[in-house]
């Protein structure tokens, strides 16, 4: 980022921490993730303006519950009452601490419940974190990891322990698709959830070296990439979290120590196929979308156009895929978003 790119992004941060994390009693407020690949995409010129509209939904931050301490933290963990208190926490601990000492301690401790909030905290530590990787420190910037993290504990959810695991094809393409989609649809994301009793086991196999840990993990988020671009039509908002969610991890795993890498590669595959298994689609596959020709900077373009903050996130992610395979299923599943998911 050049410095009036850095500048836009600090802004938009500032303006977005002013709302809560959730707005009518449980959506997530996507703003910063949103902002964060706007700029990174070269589209920062849409920013104020996109920030303009988003926030007409957005709700002032909750009130505190009660203060969050070194003595009392577990007794928070999970309880949505602590939104404010959870995000004030980390803010403390990361003024008086290196970011990456705060994140490696506490990164352990969020992982079993990365499926909270639908998977919104995890992915928003994660653009945090990419962005203070290559970018550095601000104040804005530290205070995205705070409310990130205090999202993710206030939402903290687990899996039932009693999930059986299930022989797993080698490939990550090939588990996902062998994901068993649960029954009952008539309600949100966590009822759905918590009716999971069976995931292939394609993560328990994990390699010796960290390398091969990262590896395996950016296979994951390709295939789920993938996923999206013929699978999308189960639901093309919430199949995005199944490849943007592992994507975070990918992106928050050069700032951690690498004895936690390969327990984060078990709990990104237990993010995306959780979600697979609550949104994956009754009929068969689709074609994958025609991207008319567009490279990545062009379908990021149509991505920001488009406004939908879904739509610009999986552009983001599909952008990363693109990166390492140019001719792979990203430019595809970036258009099948555009295609699928209402315009702002």
């Amino acid at each position: 980022m050049n410095t009036n790119e850095s500048e836009t992004l600090d802004e938009g941060l500032l303006r977005l921490h002013e709302t809560g994390p959730e707005f009518q009693g449980w959506l997530s407020n996507h703003g910063p993730m949103a902002v964060e690949a706007l700029v990174r995409h070269g589209e920062g010129d849409r920013v104020h303006r996109w920030i303009d509209v988003y926030r007409e939904r957005l709700e002032e931050r909750p009130g505190s519950y009660g203060r969050i301490t070194a003595e009392n933290w577990r007794e928070a963990l999970g309880d949505p009452r602590y939104l404010a208190d959870w995000a004030t926490y980390f803010g403390e601990l990361l003024r008086e601490r290196p970011w990456r000492e705060v994140l490696a301690e506490w990164w352990p401790r969020m992982l079993p419940g990365i499926t909270a909030g639908a998977t919104h905290p995890v992915i928003r530590v994660g653009h945090a974190v990419r962005v203070l990787l290559a970018e550095g420190e601000s104040g804005p910037r530290l205070a995205e990891l705070a409310h990130g993290l205090g999202y993710w504990a206030a939402r903290h959810q687990e899996l039932p322990a009693s999930v059986a695991a299930l022989p797993a094809p080698a490939s990550a393409g090939e588990a996902l698709r062998a994901v068993q989609p649960v029954d009952d649809r008539s309600q949100g994301i966590n009822y759905r959830l918590a009716q999971i009793s069976r995931l292939p086991a394609w993560a328990d196999t994990v390699p010796d070296e960290p390398e091969a840990v990262r590896e395996r993990l950016a296979s994951l988020v390709r295939a789920a990439v993938g996923y999206y671009a013929t699978h999308a039509h189960g639901n093309p908002v919430m199949l995005v979290h199944a490849a943007t969610a592992p994507n975070a991890v990918l992106r928050t795993l050069p700032a951690l120590p690498r004895e936690l890498w390969s327990a984060s590669l078990g709990a990104a595959w237990t993010a995306s196929a959780g979600v697979v298994a609550s949104y994956a689609p009754a009929q068969g596959p689709l074609a994958p979308a025609d991207t008319g020709g567009a490279g990545p900077e062009e379908m990021f373009a149509r991505a920001a156009a488009h406004g939908d903050e879904h739509a610009i996130k999986l552009a983001d992610t599909a952008l990363d895929v693109v990166a390492a395979d140019p001719e792979g299923p990203g430019l595809s599943a970036a258009a099948r978003a555009v295609e699928l998911i209402e315009p702002d």
